[in-house]
């Protein structure tokens, strides 16, 4: 029987994810107005770099004063943020903004994740893919508001201001419903060097990421510019991509509860990894659409799996490993896409899409590694015996 403060917790960590999701996906609509209202041709790596600074950084306060009063600081300077690049009045101001919207947006990451955890063990089952699926819910949901207030004419700044506002109201009451956690007594460091399982994880994460990314930055291009499609017909490669791993997430638990996480990881990524080669070659718009949908589906549950991973590992305060975790998908998923592209110039993109398909590849043959080594304790968490 879950108790009333678990089920509490439950829904208001889910609320913290799609909030989280909801504002990020409510600001990107707006970058090509933001850019060229300032006359910026290049990427936004203000909040790339901000959110570097942000994750090991709310690994150490999370250790220091606990998941809840992390989450809440964090999940607060996040919305408080998220209008401000468009109130900016010089690039400089832009930049600044952009970055301390990057670590809010880092620092949430973590602590959510800390507390996610916090909650799966109050409630004694798997349910960290359902978080997730909120946070790609509330994602799918701040676009889709974005552009119903494009459509209406509706200002960026009133649409964001309102935006915010109406996230507020919801995650001010909810934020007291978060497990209390305990702090640890002395310092912690800032940031830990992965190794050994830590390490692991962290690159299946690199991976995991980098692949997530370049749906982002080239599956609507591959379908446009290589396969002729129209503009709406590419829309459907990232598209399928966010349904299929808002789907994925939310049938998950259910999954690695009967599975195991290391059969869901293994399959997971495996699948991903065969689909997307054989839409590639088939060199079809609609073969390409279902690979990418493939890899959406494929990937749903991997960094949900790869979180709880690390939470789990001895020796270390799982708010510092989910941080080192965390930092090391996040590199993926800011390099991926250019690597892509270095690729593409050479070979194709379907080439450099190639590299996408390797990385899955890595996933699921890494996952099967790492279960048959006698560290059972080390991995437990991917073994079949969890659920």
């Amino acid at each position: 029987m879950v108790s009333t403060a678990a089920s509490l917790a439950r829904r208001a960590t889910a609320w913290v994810f799609f909030a989280n999701g909801a504002a990020i996906g409510s600001w990107v609509p707006h970058i090509p107005e933001a850019k060229h209202a300032l006359g910026l041709s290049d990427g936004l790596l203000g909040m790339a770099a901000g959110s570097l600074v942000g994750l090991p950084l709310s690994g150490v306060l999370t250790a220091r004063f606990g998941s809840r009063r992390t989450t809440t600081a964090a999940i607060l300077a996040l919305l408080l943020a998220t209008p401000l690049p468009l109130l900016a009045p010089s690039l400089a101001a832009f930049s600044v903004t952009l970055i301390l919207l990057g670590i809010a947006n880092g620092a949430v990451d973590v602590a959510m994740n800390t507390q996610a955890i916090a909650v799966e063990e109050r409630v004694g089952r798997a349910i960290m893919s359902g978080f997730h699926g909120f946070f790609s819910a509330g994602g799918l949901a701040g676009a889709a508001a974005a552009g119903l207030a494009m459509q209406a004419r509706i200002g960026p700044v009133a649409h964001l201001t309102a935006s915010v506002a109406l996230l507020l109201l919801v995650t001010l009451r909810a934020v007291r419903s978060l497990l209390p956690a305990v702090p640890a007594a002395a310092k912690t460091a800032i940031f830990r060097l992965p190794r050994g399982a830590l390490l692991s994880l962290g690159v299946f994460a690199l991976c995991s990421l980098l692949a997530e990314g370049a749906m982002g930055d080239w599956a609507a291009v591959y379908l446009r510019e290589d396969l002729g499609t129209g503009a709406g017909y590419a829309a459907l490669g990232f598209a399928g991509f966010s349904l299929a791993m808002a789907a994925g997430r939310f049938l998950g638990d259910r999954v690695v509860r009967r599975h195991g996480g290391r059969a869901v990881l293994y399959a997971g990524a495996g699948v991903a990894s065969t689909v997307l080669t054989t839409g590639l070659l088939a060199g079809e718009p609609w073969a390409a659409v279902a690979g990418f949908s493939g890899v959406g589906l494929g990937l749903a549950n991997a960094v949900p799996i790869l979180f709880r991973a690390a939470g789990k590992i001895s020796g270390i305060r799982h708010e510092l490993a989910i941080a080192a975790v965390s930092t090391a998908g996040y590199c993926g998923f800011l390099a991926g896409p250019p690597v892509i592209g270095l690729i593409a110039e050479q070979l194709g993109l379907a080439a450099g899409l190639g590299l996408v398909a390797l990385a899955l590849a890595i996933v699921a043959v890494g996952s099967m590694s790492i279960t048959q080594e006698r560290s059972e304790q080390r991995w437990m968490v991917l073994s079949n015996g969890w659920r």
